[in-house]
């Protein structure tokens, strides 16, 4: 049997078994670190802006989290088409001050952080580790 037939009967078999309506497969992050592989999933995009807090809150009332933000990456290069051209919380608090958190612009890609008072869209994921 074609490698490609096999491949994508599991991709399918996959999908079919583990994507609700309305979401979307974004594709295959490998884990870093010891961490496992994982397919990632986009439950619902939230247009709406507003703070990392009230965006955190609002991706777990969908069944979802916020993406990390080498999965921002990933969903920009796997699935730009449905994200505004805008700024996109991650789930990621800053390192050296957790008033801070990172986020994504889908427009020209660049990564930042901001205070997470500041008022940006959201997106929720879920993962399936490998």
């Amino acid at each position: 049997m074609d490698m490609q037939v096999t491949q994508a009967s599991a991709k399918a078999a996959f999908l079919a078994a583990n994507l609700k309506a309305g979401e979307h497969y974004a594709g295959l992050l490998l884990g870093k670190n010891g961490e496992p592989d994982q397919h990632l999933v986009v439950i619902a995009v939230n247009d709406a802006t507003a703070n990392w807090t009230k965006q955190t809150k609002w991706a777990k009332s969908v069944g979802g989290d916020l993406p990390g933000r080498r999965e921002l990456n990933l969903l920009r290069a796997n699935m730009r088409e449905l994200f505004k051209d805008d700024w996109y919380w991650s789930n990621e608090t800053h390192a050296s001050d957790s008033s801070y958190a990172w986020f994504q612009n889908f427009s020209y890609g660049g990564q930042y952080y901001d205070l997470k008072s500041a008022a940006l869209r959201a997106v929720a994921v879920r993962r399936f580790p490998l």
